[in-house]
Formats: structure tokens, C-alpha cells, sequence
């Protein structure tokens, strides 16, 4: 394999250059499955695990290796397994947080070009669940853009594709159907050599059938949906990336039941760029759109130029993200509160001796 081909690049040769000299190797992780892990590398594809400094350094899940991270690997024996030393710098990330672990990150997928959030026009289209995931595209750093599948299941095509350009303001969205083939050119277009894309989106709305398409045969497993909500089954249970024939490739991810925001305000703020271009025009600056009096904000709504529904959602995820920055700042108070208390601990001990 040619490294080129599989997304290296001049940043990532500079940040690789100081561990040639150790005797490691690039490597690009490929899939990762309860800490083993698959590489790709000059030679071809390898089995590989974390060192046990890299995996003692780590403080969250953030710091380990994630599909599509591009590593340094100290190279395993004849029948060992390579050894993964150090992540390189990510060129994007996309970031969630763990379903069910408030305080705790983890990268979903990593060195992403395009993002593809997918959504199914079948009954379990969800408005308010484009704007979480185009929050958190923006995070990421990679280019988002909206899928719509299952266009042949969609009677008013035109009223959806308008409803949602009004969440995803400056985002191409692309309608087309894994079925009938219709619109898929459109994806196969963004598929170059060196191109990572990645599909996020929830279980059932055929992120599996799609790749196949792109990637020209059946290599994902696929399910159908329940008629009474359209709602999928988990048919892929781990992230992995994958080579198409022509160049390119493709991460794909488990369905995302309980997607947790992990973005900042600028995100929100880019994810909502009509709310925050009214917000411009309040009267105060610190403004919260709740009750101050001038609100640019809350005029719109009761003008009817701003959707209540829109705007009821942007108070949601603030105050999530409001919420989760508290919680992250407890639980860094708490973590330097433990540290100093050691640190005096072992200042007695050795005082004593």
C-alpha cells in the first residue's frame, strides 16, 4: 500500500519525523475492537496493540487510538502483534460523548475529510437530531455535509430538502436513495484518492447499504427497519475504514442512539447562524434571549421570522453545553484537589523518613 493513497500527507510525515530516528513505523488505524486494533501500513495490514506508556498516559478516552488516526508503531516480531507508540497529532476528530459517562470524550472518528450525516426521509426523519449532529460536525473539523436517504420512501422531497437547508445554513445536503441508485453519483463524486468520509448518523438510516453502494459490493451486513417507526437495528458494532476500488475511503460507524454534545459556543453558534445573527441586533451584548428586554432573538420568534421550534432546540443544546462545562470544570477541580493532596501525602512520608 501507498501511504499517499491512504491519507498521509507532508503534515503528517513532519509530525512523524522525530520517531523515524526510534525505529517506528507509520501506520494507519483501520478498526479497532476492545483494545486490538488493525493497522495499515507500507507492508500491508497488521494486528496491533497499545504500549503500556501510551495507555498509562492516558487520562481520557481521547488519548487512545481512534479509526482513522494515523500512528507510530514499533513493529512486532514474526507472530507478534505491532506495538502502537504514539497517536500523531489529529487533523480533525469527531467527538462525542460517551452515552451514559458525562464527563468523558470519545472520538467517534479521526483525520476525517467530509463528514456525512445521515438521515432517513422515512418516518424516523428528526430535524432536531440534523442540528445535534451538524453541532458537532462543526467540533470536528472536517467538512459536513447532509445525506438524505431513502429519498424513494419521501412523497414532498422539495418541502423536506427546504426544512432542512433551514438547520444546516452553508451545508451541502444531498438526497438520494441506496435502493433505487438515485443521487448516489453525488457521493461517489466526493470519493478521491486519499479522501477519508466518514457516515454518522442513527441506526436504520442505511450508512451500511450506502457504503456498499460506494464501495461496489455487499461487504456490510444490512437490516431492514421496523415498519411502525421506521427504527433500524444495529447491524455494524464497530467503527472501521474502508478502501474503495477507485480510491478513497470510508469509516463506518455504529447507529447512534444517545448522541451527547461535545462542542463549544462557537460551534453552536456556526451550527445556529441565523440565531446568532439576530443575537447581533439585541440590545445588550450579553444578552441571553431569555428575558432581557431588546432581544433581537425572541422578537423573531413572536414575529414569526425565527421558528419557535429552532429556537427552543438552540436553548436545549446550550444549555447542555452550559451544563457539561460545569461538570468538566468539577471534575478538573476535583482531579487537581486529588493531585496536590498526593503530592502533600508523599511530602510527609518522606519528611518522616
Amino acid at each position: 500500500m501507498r501511504l499517499d493513497d491512504l491519507g498521509w500527507n507532508h503534515l503528517f510525515e513532519r509530525d512523524f519525523e522525530p520517531h523515524r530516528a526510534d525505529g517506528l513505523e507509520p501506520a494507519r488505524v483501520v478498526e479497532e475492537q476492545r483494545g486490538q486494533y488493525t493497522l495499515w501500513q507500507e507492508a500491508g495490514e497488521s494486528p496491533a496493540v497499545v504500549s503500556g506508556r501510551l495507555r498509562n498516559a492516558t487520562v481520557s478516552r481521547t488519548g487512545l487510538p481512534a479509526v482513522g488516526d494515523w500512528v507510530a508503531v514499533r513493529p512486532g516480531g514474526e507472530g507478534n502483534l505491532a506495538v502502537i507508540d504514539t497517536i500523531l497529532p489529529r487533523k480533525s476528530a469527531f467527538t462525542r460523548r460517551a452515552a451514559g459517562r458525562a464527563e468523558e470524550a470519545q472520538v467517534v472518528a479521526a483525520n476525517v475529510d467530509f463528514v456525512l450525516l445521515v438521515s432517513g426521509l422515512d418516518g424516523d426523519f428528526n430535524l432536531r437530531r440534523i442540528e445535534r449532529y451538524v453541532t458537532l460536525a462543526w467540533e470536528s473539523g472536517a467538512t459536513p455535509v447532509v445525506v438524505l436517504n431513502k429519498a424513494d420512501l419521501c412523497e414532498d422531497i422539495a418541502a423536506c430538502l427546504a426544512e432542512v437547508e433551514t438547520v444546516a445554513a452553508g451545508i451541502d445536503v444531498i438526497t438520494v436513495s441506496a435502493h433505487t441508485g438515485a443521487g448516489i453519483e453525488k457521493l461517489h463524486a466526493l470519493m478521491k484518492p486519499g479522501r477519508t468520509l466518514a457516515l454518522l448518523g442513527s441506526s436504520g438510516v442505511g450508512k451500511s447499504t450506502l457504503i456498499n453502494t460506494l464501495l461496489g459490493d455487499a461487504r456490510l451486513k444490512t437490516a431492514a427497519v421496523r415498519e411502525d417507526d421506521s427504527r433500524g437495528r444495529h447491524t455494524t458494532t464497530h467503527r472501521e475504514l474502508f478502501l474503495a476500488p477507485g480510491g478513497g475511503m470510508v469509516i463506518d460507524t455504529p447507529g447512534m442512539r444517545e448522541l451527547q454534545l461535545l462542542a463549544d459556543e462557537d460551534s453552536l453558534e456556526r451550527a445556529f447562524e441565523d440565531v446568532a445573527q439576530l443575537a447581533s441586533a439585541c440590545r445588550f451584548r450579553d444578552c441571553t434571549h431569555e428575558s432581557e428586554p431588546g432581544c433581537a432573538v425572541r422578537a423573531a420568534v413572536e414575529d414569526g421570522s425565527l421558528a419557535p421550534d429552532r429556537w427552543e432546540s438552540f436553548l436545549k443544546l446550550r444549555r447542555e453545553l452550559n451544563y457539561l462545562a460545569r461538570k468538566q470544570d468539577h471534575h478538573l477541580a476535583a482531579a487537581e484537589r486529588a493531585k496536590w493532596k498526593r503530592i502533600a501525602k508523599d511530602i510527609r512520608r518522606m519528611n518522616k523518613g
